[in-house]
């Protein structure tokens, strides 16, 4: 099989960067790495996206990873068999019929809060569907909840470039997932204050993930990128190992 190229999610209140560190070192082995925006409008949308910049963008096998909400929407996307196996690093990996807040209910998370304007920022937007806004993080919420081990100038950055999601985003239930038909990897951090562990762990074990950990916050990716750039590189040994396996297979039969 030929080497898979690695595309990169991010999730809500994030943009492309937020993969700098764990796209550089899988360049530096030699993958083709791509870094799609997510829209962060709505999960139909954003899945349809994500799915149709992997047809236009890429040949052969594909390496499909998302943080945060873009594991929602690596789960809604409908992908070609080309897509190999999923990663999700801090992620949502939700089942049919879950959606964000669902999921964050009860669970402890520092966005599960009576009132959501004590950490959002809730904004209208041009062209929104009626009774839909967009949300931004509080610089207080960035600092203390979302990226708490990154040093503070990085927090502040994070927090003065951050793109909004539309809150209609988190309560549009998930579709069929693309998890139930592919190898699973998840990498889940410890200190995660947004999406926490024990949620994390539930949905992973569902879905049949090979499991790593890490002493890190939501943004384990930035604190921590040497933990999704091993889950990635597992992925791609795993499946090259099964192609090769079954070529193996066809050529005794």
């Amino acid at each position: 099989m030929p080497q898979p190229t690695i595309v990169l999610v991010h999730g809500a209140w994030a943009d492309g960067s937020s993969w700098n560190d764990v796209a550089a070192e899988l360049q530096l082995r030699g993958f083709t790495v791509l870094v799609p925006p997510n829209l962060l409008r709505g999960v139909v949308g954003d899945a349809a996206y994500i799915a149709s910049f992997i047809a236009q963008r890429t040949t052969g096998p594909v390496i499909l990873v998302g943080h945060s909400y873009g594991g929602f929407v690596i789960t809604n996307a409908q992908l070609s068999d080309e897509v190999k196996a999923l990663v999700y690093v801090d992620a949502f990996i939700p089942d049919e019929g879950e959606f964000v807040f669902q999921i964050l209910g009860g669970s402890g998370s520092a966005l599960d809060v009576p009132d959501p304007n004590t950490v959002l920022n809730i904004v209208g937007y041009p062209g929104a569907p009626e009774g839909d806004f967009e949300a931004f993080l509080t610089p207080d919420t960035v600092h203390h909840y979302f990226a708490q081990d990154l040093p503070e100038i990085a927090r502040s950055l994070i927090a003065a470039n951050q793109r909004p999601a539309a809150l209609g985003a988190n309560t549009f239930p998930s579709g069929p997932p693309s998890w139930k038909e592919r190898p699973v990897w998840a990498v889940i951090g410890l200190k995660d204050l947004v999406i926490p562990p024990a949620t994390q762990r539930s949905m992973a074990e569902r879905a049949g993930a090979t499991i790593t950990e890490v002493d890190a916050s939501h943004v384990s990716m930035v604190s921590h990128p040497e933990a999704a750039i091993a889950a990635i590189l597992a992925a791609v040994e795993a499946v090259s190992d099964d192609a090769s396996l079954q070529i193996v297979a066809a050529t005794e039969g």
